[in-house]
């Protein structure tokens, strides 16, 4: 039997803090995979709702919920026709409502995904700019006359493939599309456009909402004269945001995104924000040459973005010690006073556990020490759905597929419906307990043996092992909110100390298949406890086993 929610012992509420998202773990949900409770085969806010005591029971601080506003669904969500209201398929308005009174009742906030750098084509908006070119809207997309060949007005790329430009009869011009040709973009230099989504913004504030996770955050403004992106040297490509298979890594993108205006904004948003308690943003930063630096600009001075996550630990290069100390130091150098958002997976992304655990040699173990390390670093962290599992990327057929992403890249990029299966609730249960319909993505039978039932009431499971990492981190501010201090140790190696307040503890991660021994830093060490990891003090060194960790408290 499923207890009701309002049955089921909750918590005082939420304590004021300010400070809060200051190394918070949010998990994020990605509301048509999480819980179906109509039985039409796509999760709910509803369904949300119901499985709050089992989001609590992870201990997290927040919760990141993709969009589930009204939206023809041509990009799940991302292409949104009416920001104030929510998609029948996902309930109503009253459904979120619920959502956030009950979630703070068990002492979780709430954050929404905000898509605002573009709309869906069949937004109000849109269907009025595109009418004319004089119309009240004519100016609130990017629009621009052909070249007199009829060729779009320049070089720009969409991240979905082909130009970033689409012809409109109507108009008899083109506009601007970062993504899909129905997403067309949103042109901020009009102040008209950045009052009307601080509105927004506003009305879910007002809704009692806890803050907002940014989509592409860095895309909202375009170059005002639409100068042309220079190419990329082949040498300075990578993946970290698309895949090698589309022309978009070619460009280096200085005019079609990245733009210094955006500061700009991002305080008018920052402005609105600190009109209400307790409210913080996380901006999602995709870029492949500059997130870091971006990620830096963005959180500098107190006056922007909380925090940010860039697509470093969401590319698929395998993690080694140098890397992540690369990233970090990279960070912490560029903005000392800033704060990131670390995630190894999210909706968009190959699972980490496929990404990276197909490459190693103990997969398990390989997974159960990145989480120890994610929940270490200086910074706040997102944990995405089922991650907590253990699960990994499906493998789907190309008739299963949803995502027009993958649709397009097929077979070279099979797109993001492989991270986007539901999320199994019951080993033996029709459709793993996600639905009683047919679910709009099939349900990996791999998938199954990982399922929340089936770990949890295994002392030893991934589940448990990430609401023991979680316990600890709580019972240690350090790891929460510390500076973080990096310890030479050796190439297979991570160690550094977070420090916050007189708390110091010592945090050495095994990155490799093999023992690894390491000379102890200076200070007297006290091994902790609670944490599920195996590493030993001995006299005179640290013995860590192969994929595995050691924390202590130094003193």
């Amino acid at each position: 039997m499923t207890l009701a929610v309002s049955d089921l012992p909750v918590q005082a509420g939420i304590a004021s803090d300010p400070d809060w998202w200051r190394g918070a773990v949010i998990y994020q949900i990605y509301p048509r995979s999480y819980q179906d409770t109509s039985g039409d085969g796509i999760g709910d806010l509803a369904g949300i709702c119901q499985r709050l005591p089992y989001i609590a029971s992870l201990g997290v601080d927040a919760i990141w919920v993709s969009p589930f506003f009204t939206s023809p669904m041509k990009d799940f969500g991302y292409d949104v026709a009416d920001y104030t209201n929510v998609d029948p398929m996902f309930g109503a308005l009253h459904d979120f409502d619920l959502l956030v009174a009950e979630a703070h009742k068990f002492g979780i906030r709430v954050m929404i995904d905000l898509v605002i750098s573009h709309t869906s084509d069949q937004h109000p908006w849109f269907i009025e700019s595109r009418t004319s070119r004089d119309n009240p809207k004519s100016d609130w997309f990017v629009w621009a006359a052909a070249k007199p060949d009829g060729t779009p007005p320049n070089n720009w790329l969409s991240i979905f493939g082909g130009p970033g430009w689409a012809w409109d009869p109507s108009r008899q011009q083109y506009y601007q599309h970062n993504f899909l040709t129905s997403q067309p973009d949103l042109n901020f230099h009009n102040p008209q456009v950045q009052d009307a989504l601080l509105d927004v913004a506003r009305f879910w504030l007002e809704r009692g909402v806890n803050g907002f996770r940014l989509d592409t955050i860095n895309f909202y403004f375009c170059d005002d004269q639409l100068r042309n992106n220079p190419a990329l040297a082949p040498e300075l490509r990578n993946a970290s945001i698309a895949p090698t298979v589309n022309p978009y890594n070619h460009q280096d993108h200085i005019y079609d995104k990245n733009r210094p205006e955006n500061l700009e904004f991002l305080r008018r948003f920052r402005a609105l924000m600190d009109e209400f308690p307790d409210i913080a943003a996380v901006g999602e930063v995709g870029d492949a040459q500059y997130g870091l630096q971006i990620v830096a600009d963005y959180t500098s001075g107190g006056d922007k973005m909380h925090m940010c996550y860039a697509f470093d630990f969401l590319a698929p290069d395998l993690l080694s010690p140098a890397r992540v100390r690369a990233v970090l130091s990279d960070f912490m150098a560029a903005a000392p006073e800033g704060w990131a958002c670390w995630a190894f997976s999210n909706h968009d992304v190959v699972r980490h556990g496929t990404r990276w655990g197909d490459l190693v040699s103990d997969k398990d173990r390989y997974l159960r020490m990145l989480a120890g390390l994610l929940l270490s670093l200086r910074g706040s962290v997102c944990l995405y759905q089922g991650e907590e599992l253990g699960l990994t990327e499906a493998e789907l057929c190309f008739e299963d597929l949803q995502d027009p992403y993958g649709i397009q890249f097929w077979p070279e990029f099979k797109g993001r419906d492989g991270c986007r299966t539901p999320m199994v609730w019951a080993e033996n249960s029709d459709h793993a307990g996600f639905t009683e319909g047919q679910p709009w993505l099939p349900i990996p039978s791999e998938h199954r043996h990982m399922a929340v039932d089936a770990q949890e009431h295994v002392n030893a499971s991934m589940l448990n092992h990430y609401r023991r990492l979680l316990a600890f981190r709580k019972q240690h501010p350090a790891l929460a909110k510390g500076e973080l201090e990096f310890i030479d140790c050796n190439d297979a190696v991570l160690g550094f100390i977070r420090r916050h307040g007189n708390e110091a503890i010592f945090c050495g991660f095994n990155l490799s298949d093999q023992e690894q021994f390491i000379d102890l830093p200076e200070g007297d060490l006290t091994p902790l406890a609670g944490h599920g990891f195996s590493g030993m003090l001995k006299p005179d060194c640290i013995e860590i086993p192969p994929y595995d960790a050691f924390f202590a408290r130094l003193g």
